[in-house]
């Protein structure tokens, strides 16, 4: 896997407590990264929801300065699968 998403499992085991549903980060020439009940890792996998979004979008998500409904909006995030689990997870990382 590379750096980045190595970086990102790390954040985003920070940022998230428990998270009951299946989610999919897909990084943009990085790599995929799975959300669920049993925590944060590399790796891609089935997922209730998947997100994909460059690098830069992905990483102002993490730090705060992207909000991920806005990235949405303005295309940058991509949606596939169920909206409700994408919305919880968007007011987990807030």
């Amino acid at each position: 896997m590379s750096d980045v998403v190595n970086a990102a499992v790390r954040k985003l085991e920070e940022k998230l407590g428990g998270f009951s549903s299946t989610a999919k980060f897909v990084i943009e020439d990085e790599g995929s990264i799975m959300i669920d009940s049993e925590g944060v890792r590399a790796g891609d996998g089935e997922a209730e929801v998947t997100l994909l979004a460059s690098r830069e979008t992905f990483e102002g998500i993490l730090d705060g300065s992207v909000n991920p409904a806005t990235a949405f909006m303005m295309g940058k995030l991509k949606i596939d699968g169920s909206m409700g689990v994408a919305m919880q997870l968007g007011q987990a990382l807030s």
